[in-house]
């Protein structure tokens, strides 16, 4: 049984990692490109409601994350795999910090409304940066569960040194 809910706690991780994933990988495929498009007139209708919205989501989704990993930490502390939970909390912890000391000051001024065409475009490529390395973290921590599945369940490419004693 304990394997189980181990299992169930784990795919709750990686659902919460990729769903990290899929909203960088969406901002970095389709908004980012027509950002330089945006103006004073149509980019707070394109922007803050989408962020403020993400914002309120992803906090307490962060939450439930971070407690997922913690356990999986716990579980796979003896293991060779204790790596995986340490990148992830790591990379948690880095974009979680890059979010609330650089981005949310920076969506706090877009959602207060700028009238300076040329402080939306500065305020923009910041917040774009910014935004790509945030990805970038979220890219490591799918990585490292998806390494985790891998090592974990597929026969082949596990070895002796590998194995997981909590996944048996």
């Amino acid at each position: 049984m304990k394997n189980y809910i181990l299992l169930a706690v784990y795919a709750f991780l990686f659902l919460c990692i990729s769903m990290y994933l899929g909203t960088g990988w969406s901002l970095v495929l389709f908004s980012f490109p027509v950002a330089p498009k945006l103006t004073i007139a149509t980019y707070y209708l394109q922007f803050v409601p989408q962020v403020t919205a993400a914002t309120a989501f992803f906090t307490t989704m962060t939450k439930a994350m971070i407690a997922a990993n913690l356990v999986m930490l716990v579980a796979e502390w003896r293991t060779r795999l204790r790596w995986v939970p340490i990148v992830v909390l790591l990379a948690v912890i880095a974009a979680t910090g890059l979010t609330i000391k650089w981005i949310l000051p920076l969506n706090a001024i877009m959602a207060q409304g700028i009238t300076d065409p040329a402080q939306l475009q500065e305020i923009l490529t910041r917040w774009i940066m910014l935004n790509k390395w945030r990805v970038a973290l979220w890219t490591i921590q799918w990585f490292a569960m998806m390494t985790y599945f891998i090592v974990t369940w597929c026969p082949q490419y596990r070895t002796p040194s590998l194995t997981s004693s909590s996944t048996g």
